[in-house]
């Protein structure tokens, strides 16, 4: 099983070097993709802002901004869309989307976010999991499911936190759970057509007491299936879901 992991880990480095190598010897003539997210111009700025629902039934959403070290480590022409989303039923779940602009590096592996913050993923208990939409038809999203303890402090009480974080990736046709899929098609597009994929990564997370990730999962995707429409344009039709297979 060891080895298994060894040769997937270096099929997966030999495919992120190879996609760099790609966009990088295609430099300037590169033309950048359609986001798969709701867009608008941001004032004073070449950048877009990801338009979020400000409103939802059975929710209060109040849109957030993002960290000044986190703007500060991307891509000066990454683009942000977050929002903290509560029920009234006192579930809360922060959204946030992040979109590349002519960098790829604005995407990077999203474990890397949680462990930096002091999450420690719990790998048996995260997987890819089909999220069943019903708009704008029905179809399949297949999101990744990460399930996280953090050993905190509150109060002077030591407490032991879970997070379920739930994330995928789009651009303007395709959508995927895997970072390893994205990457592949980043790099087969830039050679078959010059257009660099813009893709935007997109995040649900919501923090429990052990013993309430399933159910808090369970409140995630219905809150997925009600807000995902609001702002995720792809798929448009019943063929991207084809598209989206291979």
């Amino acid at each position: 099983m060891n080895r298994q992991k060894t040769l997937i880990l270096v099929v997966f480095l030999a495919l992120t070097a190879a996609t760099a190598a790609v966009i990088k010897h295609a430099g300037a003539n590169r033309t950048l993709g359609q986001p798969g997210v709701r867009t608008r111009p941001l004032p004073g700025s070449h950048n877009l802002q990801v338009v979020l629902p400000t409103q939802l039934p059975g929710y209060d959403i109040l849109l957030t901004t993002q960290a000044q070290v986190v703007v500060d480590a991307l891509p000066a022409d990454t683009s942000f869309g977050s929002a903290l989303f509560h029920g009234r039923d006192g579930f809360q779940s922060a959204v946030n989307v992040v979109l590349m602009g002519t960098d790829r590096s604005s995407i990077h592996k999203p474990q890397v976010c949680l462990t930096g913050q002091g999450w420690a993923i719990e790998d048996a208990a995260s997987k890819v999991e089909l999220l069943p939409m019903t708009r704008p038809f029905t179809y399949q999203l297949p999101v990744m499911h990460l399930v996280a303890t953090l050993k905190t402090e509150i109060a002077g009480q030591p407490r032991v936190l879970r997070g379920v974080y739930v994330y995928w990736f789009v651009d303007g046709s395709k959508y995927t759970a895997e970072h390893w899929q994205r990457m592949w098609w980043m790099a087969r597009d830039m050679l078959a057509t010059g257009v660099l994929d813009r893709f935007a990564y997109i995040s649900y997370f919501s923090v429990c007491e052990p013993g309430q990730e399933a159910a808090t999962f369970e409140r995630m995707k219905q809150l997925m299936v009600d807000s995902v429409p609001e702002f995720q344009l792809v798929p448009r039709e019943k063929l991207a879901m084809n598209a989206a297979a291979r």
